[in-house]
């Protein structure tokens, strides 16, 4: 389940640093993080699609591991992308 070309522009438009910029962690973390809500939806419908179930936790883990980047090196910007996002409570 890809996103769409217009919707992952829009994301990279949105939280990119500058305007070359593509791959910066606040960006990765905001695509996972759409992936992410449209996996969970995909499961609360379809709860024994196991491999579905897989992907979620993988992607999960992979934006867990770009937030501890963040925390770690510039605590900052990983303040301003949780807000952002509403990812803690």
């Amino acid at each position: 389940m890809a996103l769409e070309k217009e919707k992952k522009q829009k994301i990279i438009k949105k939280f990119r640093r500058d305007d070359k910029d593509t791959g910066s962690p606040e960006v990765q973390v905001a695509i996972l993080t759409e992936r992410i809500n449209r996996l969970t939806k995909h499961m609360k419908e379809h709860k024994n699609d196991h491999h579905t179930k897989l992907g979620l936790f993988k992607i999960i883990s992979r934006r867990r591991r770009l937030l501890s980047y963040l925390r770690n090196n510039d605590y900052k910007r990983y303040q301003s992308i949780v807000t952002e996002l509403g990812l803690r409570k």
